[in-house]
């Protein structure tokens, strides 16, 4: 499934304490039963200098630019100043890097220019949206879907200065409903990208901003209502799910209001 790239500019200004401090709460308040792992990956643009991941279904890339170099090499085959290599010479009669205009600048430009998804304001304040959200965080949901992130000041720099945190972007409280961290809930791949082999099976927690736009959730997209995609919780959810199971049939339309108006 493609991933939502609106707000990511946001999330990019996240500072890496903040996702340390969010992963150390989740095990103290799940008593270690739930516990985000933040992987350290390299940013492209910086040789030998690492960032917690946090874009992509692994977290595999910590920065927009990374993030856009990956995907222009490993979804559309095109080399680029980031990555020189292409993925095979067959039939090859380019020079490489084929973005010799530097389109992964522009793609990062752009999704760093990108508005968060809004929430459906009307539907938000009705008493069943509203209990819903009590709802969605008494029974755990907002362990892992994190409600509120504030991102770093403006200034902050990473990347040994290849990126600075714009006013626009700093010291922002946004609504990702997500701690960008990779969780075991009984959905993974098996698949391990730039994280130990312990992440093979971890997928990171899907921010569930804009999800009403959406019609087919989860990393595979096999789930097409949002109560098949809850219900598909395991691993570290199974608590959460054993306290969703336990919710009468009008705390079950409550919080799907809820969610619905994300």
């Amino acid at each position: 499934m493609s991933l939502n790239i609106l707000g990511d500019g946001f999330v990019e200004a996240i500072d890496d304490a903040t996702l340390q401090d969010i992963a150390r709460q989740q095990r103290v308040q799940s008593g270690g039963l739930i516990a985000g792992e933040a992987i350290q990956v390299p940013l492209f643009e910086a040789t030998g200098q690492t960032r917690i991941g946090r874009f992509g279904w692994k977290d595999q890339q910590a920065s927009l630019l990374s993030f856009a170099s990956d995907a222009y090499l490993n979804e559309q085959g095109i080399t680029n100043r980031l990555n020189l290599t292409d993925t095979t010479t067959l039939c090859k009669t380019t020079e490489d890097p084929e973005d010799a205009e530097g389109d992964i600048d522009r793609f990062a430009m752009f999704m760093r220019g990108t508005k968060a998804p809004p929430v459906d304001s009307a539907l938000i304040n009705t008493p069943s949206a509203r209990a819903g959200q009590q709802i969605f965080t008494q029974i755990g949901c907002a362990m892992c879907h994190v409600p509120s992130i504030t991102t770093a000041p403006a200034g902050t720099s990473f990347a040994g200065g290849a990126f600075v945190v714009p006013d626009a972007l700093g010291n922002k409280t946004i609504h990702p409903y997500s701690d960008f961290l990779l969780h075991n809930v009984g959905t993974g791949d098996g698949i391990v990208q730039n994280g130990p082999a312990d992440t093979a099976n971890k997928l990171r927690t899907v921010p569930l901003w804009g999800m009403r736009t959406r019609d087919r959730l989860m990393h595979d997209g096999a789930s097409v209502t949002v109560a098949g995609a809850i219900q598909r919780h395991g691993g570290e959810a199974s608590g959460v799910i054993k306290n969703y199971s336990r919710l009468s049939p009008s705390q079950h339309r409550q919080l799907l209001t809820f969610l619905n108006s994300l």
